[in-house]
């Protein structure tokens, strides 16, 4: 192994303590040039769709309630087990699961995104929005009224037609429509469904013909 020392020192460099002038002139560039941090708060970052942020129960535009249908998916789906979910079904023929409890306890959250992305309906999102921060505990431990609170807030600082808003993780990449559930078949172009990709079963029934 070469082991390079630094040169000696001379007699000048000690008096004048050359190492001290070349940082201090380093110091004095920078601190007339372009800053490279951005200036939060008062500068914002730009949010990509897809960013998983805080937790949201979409609101049904239809009933104004959640669309959660109590299948359990996300809660089984959680790698933390953050997720908790009370229902109940009614007696009465074809009667519909209706959702008694749904907490998350954001603390212990992972930001993963499995929740949203087995959700058949749509139901749960990690929304764009990052700034929630608290000084308490039960603040963060979401309820469903606070879920549904935080989608409202999320529908109005997005400011846009959210009954086209898709995000990434409803609709994820390389399954074709087949294979996914009604809700999740979401009008996105070409290149996001990934049908073209050679994937899977696509991949075998495209070797099967070629040895045919």
């Amino acid at each position: 192994m070469y082991v390079q020392y630094k040169p000696k020192r001379g007699l000048l460099g000690t008096i004048f303590q050359v190492e001290i002038l070349q940082g201090m002139a380093l110091t004095l560039k920078r601190l007339f040039s372009k800053p490279i941090t951005r200036q939060y708060p008062d500068v914002k970052p730009v949010i990509r769709p897809g960013f998983r942020g805080q937790h949201a129960l979409v609101r049904d535009p239809e009933t104004g309630d959640s669309k959660c249908i109590g299948c359990m998916r996300c809660a089984m789906a959680c790698p933390s087990r953050c997720i908790r979910i009370r229902s109940h079904k009614g007696k009465e023929p074809g009667a519909k699961r209706k959702i008694d409890c749904y907490r998350i306890e954001s603390l212990r959250c992972v930001y993963c995104g499995y929740c949203e992305e087995v959700c058949p309906v749509n139901a749960i999102v990690l929304t764009e929005v990052y700034e929630y921060g608290s000084y308490d505990r039960p603040s963060l431990y979401f309820t469903r009224e606070q879920l549904l609170a935080n989608w409202d807030r999320f529908v109005e600082e997005k400011g846009a037609d959210m009954e086209n808003y898709v995000n990434p993780f409803w609709r994820p990449r390389g399954l074709a429509e087949a294979d996914l559930p009604a809700p999740k078949r979401l009008s996105v172009s070409a290149e996001w469904r990934g049908e073209e990709q050679v994937v899977g079963r696509k991949w075998q029934q495209q070797q099967a013909a070629q040895q045919d």
